[in-house]
């Protein structure tokens, strides 16, 4: 099983940036994935997740109507826009797949920088 994050950058205040991850190794549409975030010296937080179909999104309180997930199962893909970003959603940003009894997976993570 892999998952490779990409996309992560430094952005400005009221910017976005549309992270991507790719994954391999499993049946992709066969799982609901889950978009998490680390920032330094803060425990980590669940962003979002999606159901293996695509069909229902759910996001934390802080990134809602700010932050869109989806999927291409065609691609086996993970996708995150984010726009308006804000000085707090500086973080490492991972996707995570619950595979059950095969095993739980992170990616290595993308860095995500908004500052001025």
């Amino acid at each position: 099983v892999r998952l490779v994050e990409s996309g992560g950058g430094m952005v400005q205040p009221g910017g976005s940036l549309r992270l991507s991850c790719a994954t391999s190794g499993f049946i992709f549409s066969n799982y609901d994935m889950i978009w998490g975030r680390q920032a330094p010296g803060k425990d980590p937080e669940w962003v979002s997740g999606i159901y293996n179909n695509g069909a229902r999104t759910y996001y934390t309180d802080s990134v809602k109507g700010r932050f869109t997930m989806s999927r291409d199962n065609a691609k086996n893909t993970l996708y995150l826009e984010m726009n308006s970003l804000k000085p707090e959603d500086t973080a490492e940003y991972y996707c995570h797949a619950d595979l059950g009894v095969l095993g739980d997976y992170w990616g290595q993570g993308t860095q995500v920088t908004v500052t001025a």
